[in-house]
């Protein structure tokens, strides 16, 4: 095996599983808080550069566009837990193989899903119930993001590869470089070229397809992944595994968006000022829960490649520090949600005329909820994915159930009598709703995982 292979990939079997977790999370923060930065700038120059409107459309359809990229992170993510196993266990044949045939998947997956998601755009929008005043901007943007599925589907799939054989470094650099490119772009686009919401949604897929090159490249470099045609011929078994454990995170991404699409239509009627306030605390959501994210890549990791190795010991071992690491970080950053929101708030919403006043009143609202909670988002994360690097993805799929029961009881019952305050503490809900289907599930794995340390 050559340098090159070596310096690309790092196994998780051994060393300390705290210092390995936390290592391995931190350049996924860090692309996570690139990405971040990209996503509030974005914001902040469509806000302040079309105006509130903008804003509003958004943030009207931003469960749908979710929905697609999370189909899309479900099947680079299913793949990626069979990799690690693969990689864990030292069988480099099975690992090249099963890379091949998730080439060929994703390929067809990737067509197939951006023709659909041009033709659902207006229905689903008329679903929606996007008001008529923001509907076309909605339509456009829209639009132009899902012509960018094929760049979406490279990067999550070559990222995805990375971080299973212990790389988090490369996804990072390439976080850095599409998020850096994207702030270019959306000044060049929306400020200085007055291409409008058209141009934020350019500005979007350039710079992920950008990122998704880089991380091809990276790839390419590689050895435990160059596949040969003989490794790509077809072999049902294979292409059946992988889907067996796509599938389910898929289904759970889909039905943990249609949730918030019956949330969007409910928001939608709530007026623009709602809307705005929601949107620009939603956009923050993903600073929120930047360090989940990492945690749960690092997890799904580590958990693979133990699970591949055989040492179930250490896969308690590493589920009961990242619990702990991820508690700390959630206290700590929503701690800083809180004390700056004012200040947070005021970088998407201009409180002056009186419908960005009550925008803002709302976004502050939303985001103090959420960071006060934070604690049951970072849990979910963890489990969740402990759970999928064992190989268990039906239950997180259950829990996805969990989470649309919850969104749409408060959406559609109790939010007629408490109104927006009820979709605000319904995604808290949603989160409380997945943990406890996943705690007993995990619970069940450990008990599983023991009785075979007994049996060996």
């Amino acid at each position: 095996m050559g340098t090159t292979a070596n310096k690309e990939v790092q196994s998780m079997t051994e060393g300390n599983p705290a210092k390995l977790i936390f290592l391995f999370a931190i350049p996924l923060m860090l692309g996570n808080l690139f990405q971040q930065v990209y996503t509030i700038t974005d914001t902040i120059i469509v806000s302040r550069g079309v105006g509130v409107d903008a804003l509003a459309a958004l943030g009207s359809a931003d469960w749908y566009n979710y929905m697609m990229l999370g189909i899309v992170q479900g099947v680079t993510q299913g793949f990626a837990i069979l990799m690690a196993q693969f990689f864990g266990a030292k069988e480099y044949g099975n690992l090249r193989k099963a890379c091949a045939h998730s080439v060929r998947l994703c390929v067809i997956i990737g067509i197939l899903l951006t023709i659909l998601a041009q033709l659902s755009v207006g229905p689903v929008l008329t679903i929606l119930n996007v008001d008529m005043e923001i509907r076309v901007m909605a339509e456009l943007y829209i639009r132009i993001i899902f012509a960018g599925i094929p760049a979406q589907m490279l990067y999550n799939f070559c990222a995805s590869e990375l971080r299973a054989l212990g790389n988090s470094r490369d996804p990072l650099i390439a976080i850095v470089i599409a998020s850096l490119l994207n702030i270019v772009l959306d000044l060049l686009f929306v400020l200085v070229l007055p291409f409008g919401i058209a141009g934020a949604a350019v500005a979007t897929i350039l710079s992920q397809a950008v990122s998704g090159i880089y991380c091809l490249l990276v790839v390419r470099k590689v050895e435990y992944l160059r596949f040969t045609r003989e490794d790509g011929r077809g072999e049902p078994q294979m292409d059946g595994k992988l889907l067996k454990l796509a599938w389910p995170v898929m289904l759970m991404n889909i039905i943990i968006s249609v949730g918030g699409m019956i949330v969007n239509s409910v928001v939608n009627q709530l007026g623009v000022a709602f809307l705005a306030g929601y949107t620009a605390t939603n956009k923050l959501y993903g600073a929120l829960e930047m360090a989940a994210i990492a945690y749960g890549y690092a997890m799904l990791t580590y958990i693979g490649q133990n699970l591949g190795a055989g040492k179930y010991d250490r896969i308690r071992r590493g589920f009961r520090d990242a619990v702990l690491i991820g508690m700390a970080t959630s206290v700590l950053i929503g701690g800083i949600m809180i004390v700056f929101r004012n200040q947070i708030v005021g970088l998407f919403i201009a409180s002056q005329g009186e419908e960005a006043k009550e925008a803002f009143g709302y976004a502050v609202e939303y985001l103090v909820i959420m960071s006060a909670t934070l604690s049951i988002l970072y849990i979910l994360y963890i489990v969740r994915s402990t759970l999928q690097g064992l190989g268990n993805t039906r239950m997180p799929m259950i829990s996805g159930l969990a989470e649309f029961a919850m969104r749409t009881f408060m959406a559609l019952v109790v939010a007629r009598r408490l109104g927006g305050l009820a979709i605000m503490w319904g995604e808290v809900a949603a989160w409380l709703g997945a943990d406890l289907v996943l705690v007993g599930a995990l619970l069940h794995e450990f008990r599983r995982l023991g009785n075979k340390n007994i049996d060996q």
